[in-house]
């Protein structure tokens, strides 16, 4: 307890995986949708993804929260539909520290 208040520290190694999707990615995705959803949602069902998400206005981006290892959430965008097929342009994986929640 610091202050009065209590620390937040759930121990969980959180990572963002932040992906730049390219300009026509609404028009393209219909095709690979089903297949990234599956693996998205079975790796929510591991309780290794727990958000995932498009930046809306424009659709330029999108942020998928882990807590999962590193690995485990490159080895899901390296074989994922989307990059591999080129919705995504660019990519990074970042350890996010969170401080609540």
């Amino acid at each position: 307890m610091v202050g009065g208040l209590a620390a937040c520290d759930s121990g969980a190694m959180h990572h963002v995986l932040e992906y730049t999707l390219c300009d026509d990615y609404l028009e393209r995705r219909a095709a690979l949708r089903e297949e990234h959803l599956a693996r998205a949602r079975a790796a929510h069902e591991r309780g290794e993804l727990q958000l995932a998400g498009a930046l809306p206005d424009p659709y330029d981006r999108a942020l998928l929260v882990w807590t999962a290892p590193r690995e485990v959430v490159e080895r899901f965008a390296t074989s994922d539909p989307y990059v591999i097929h080129g919705l995504v342009t660019g990519g990074t994986v970042r350890q996010w520290d969170v401080v609540v929640g």
